[in-house]
This record gives C-alpha cells, sequence and structure tokens, in this order.
C-alpha cells in the first residue's frame, strides 16, 4: 500500500466533510479518539454519528498532509488544517490499520499561531 496516497484520499475526505466516504476507510468495528472524545469511539456507527455533529458544528477546513512514517501494522501522518474565518492547526494521527481499512485512529493536534 502507498502511505502516502492512502492519507492524502483520506485526508481529502475530511476536508470534504464527506461522512460516508471516511467511512468506507475506516474498519466496522475500528476504535477513534481524538481530543474531543479522549474515552474514544467504537465503530463506524458510532465514528458517524460522531463526523456528522462535528461536521455540521464546524467551518470549513482544508487538511494538507505534511508527512507519513510506515510503522509496524499501519503509519503515523502529519497535517496541517486551515480553518476558514482564520485558524491553523497542526496535527498527527497514529493509524493501525486491518488490511485497508483503520482499526484504530488516534488523532492529536496543537493550535498554531496565525
Amino acid at each position: 500500500m502507498d502511505i502516502a496516497d492512502y492519507n492524502a484520499r483520506w485526508l481529502g475526505a475530511w476536508t470534504a466533510k464527506d461522512v460516508p466516504t471516511l467511512l468506507k476507510f475506516y474498519a466496522a468495528d475500528c476504535i477513534y479518539r481524538d481530543p474531543q472524545t479522549a474515552g474514544g469511539l467504537t465503530g463506524r456507527e458510532a465514528l458517524g454519528g460522531y463526523l456528522t455533529g462535528l461536521f455540521g458544528a464546524t467551518p470549513a477546513m482544508t487538511y494538507t498532509p505534511d508527512e507519513v512514517w510506515p510503522i509496524p501494522g499501519g503509519f503515523c501522518g502529519r497535517w496541517y488544517c486551515d480553518i476558514a474565518g482564520g485558524g491553523r492547526l497542526r496535527g498527527f494521527d497514529l493509524v493501525i490499520l486491518r488490511g485497508d481499512e483503520i482499526a484504530l485512529n488516534e488523532v492529536y493536534t496543537h493550535t498554531m499561531a496565525a
């Protein structure tokens, strides 16, 4: 698998706020964690509900891949997110794959100075 391509397509779906496409990247029993869900979410259904609410409550965001590193079972990826109306984040994902589906996704973010 070309992890740089996979990561770019996945982040493109985040930019598009395309929940159905995003969910195709995740395993049915995936575990997802980000700063707002530190306890984690389990399963596509829970993730889909979370993403629908998140995307409805946030402005447009453009995710730009920076670097990816292969690790056993998956990859780590760093990205930047430019938020419509101002603001920028730097983020990092830990992604554990099962085949070509994300079994575990942990997201870490930092607010960047304007």
